[in-house]
């Protein structure tokens, strides 16, 4: 409800009206370049977003970082620089975006959903990252310090693999494809949580059972909102036919497609496993209700004739034969215990007890 809140906040404006949706995350904004080809490369952190701008003007291809998106003021700063669309940068700012590809003439802009798995509350954190792919140079957008991207920084000052000697668009790619292959680290998590409930679902389950199935059900929502559109996205982006993406990038998409297929099916494999386990604790527990019910139902059943028997010799007659008979108060109590015992053999033989 708060983001929807947070929308309000545009009604009437016109298109393209720069403003930031969502939490401040961090309390300044970092900026990080990398600049490097097949000889060279440099990591530099820059104080003011005026020095990112010389990346621009090189022949080496440059990765500009910069976290934290809350300063409106600066992402406009960079977007006149780079020459991107007003509509790019109210995107950035919205932190609310579904994953999406947009081609544009110099430029490709791509949103995706960086997922991390926080330890302390057992819970998926999301976080919006957004990618500008330009002749030589890669942009990214993040909410706050702290990605899956320091692989790609490794193999980066390492000069590890082919990433030193490629293009811009396998940069792009490698970024999106540690994202992705941090997705099976967060199915991972919740595939743990899953056996575990399920080893809770045969031993004892509890409310606190069903809480976790519901909790687990909602984080596949998540998954699949920030998931799902990727499919499509990885798709166009190998076969747009766009000059920024060189054939030889293609087949790497093709491998990130087949990642996030088999992302998505083991997203729909843990769904249907969470709705079994939520019926199963269901069934369980109306198991546990009708073991209840067949008890009582059985002590109600036992004390039917004994308290016919008590209700007959309660009666105030004055002339009740057994009355005065010395043993009369002894032998309805054998006779009771007799009716009592004669029934629990009888729903022991027929297997209700």
């Amino acid at each position: 409800m708060s983001k929807i809140f947070k929308r309000s906040t545009k009604a009437g404006l016109p298109p393209g009206s720069l403003i930031h949706i969502g939490e401040m995350k961090e309390e300044r904004v970092r900026f990080t370049i990398f600049d490097y080809d097949e000889e060279h490369f440099s990591e530099t952190e820059m104080k003011t977003v005026e020095e990112c701008f010389h990346s621009k003007d090189k022949n080496t291809v440059s990765w500009v970082n910069i976290d934290g998106i809350h300063q409106v003021d600066v992402i406009e700063k960079i977007g006149t620089h780079f020459g991107l669309n007003s509509l790019v940068l109210e995107d950035i700012l919205n932190t609310d975006q579904r994953p999406k590809l947009e081609d544009f003439e110099n430029y490709i802009y791509v949103v995706m959903k960086m997922l991390s798995f926080d330890e302390a509350v057992n819970k998926i954190t999301t976080e919006q990252v957004s990618f500008i792919l330009a002749p030589k140079l890669v942009l990214s957008f993040q909410e706050r310090i702290g990605d899956t991207f320091d692989p790609v920084r490794e193999r980066l000052r390492t000069s590890k693999g082919r990433i030193r000697k490629m293009d811009a668009d396998y940069l792009a790619y490698a970024l999106i494809d540690s994202i992705v292959d941090n997705y099976f680290i967060i199915l991972e998590k919740i595939g743990d949580n899953i056996d575990f409930i399920e080893e809770e679902l045969v031993t004892d389950p509890t409310p606190d059972t069903l809480q976790m199935i519901h909790e687990l059900k909602r984080e596949m929502i998540t998954l699949k909102r920030s998931i799902w559109p990727l499919r499509e996205i990885i798709s166009r982006l190998g076969v747009m036919g766009s000059p920024l993406i060189m054939e030889s990038t293609n087949a790497y998409l093709k491998d990130v497609h087949d990642h996030i297929i088999h992302i998505i099916d083991t997203i729909e494999t843990y769904k249907e496993m969470l709705s079994g386990m939520l019926d199963i604790y269901l069934s369980s527990l109306s198991n546990k209700m009708n073991e209840v019910m067949k008890v009582l139902t059985l002590v109600a059943t036992i004390f039917i004739p004994l308290t016919f028997i008590a209700g007959v010799y309660g009666m105030n007659f004055q002339h009740m034969p057994e009355l005065a008979w010395k043993w009369g108060y002894p032998v309805v109590w054998i006779i009771m215990i007799s009716v009592s015992m004669s029934m629990v053999l009888y729903f022991k033989r027929m297997k209700w007890l």
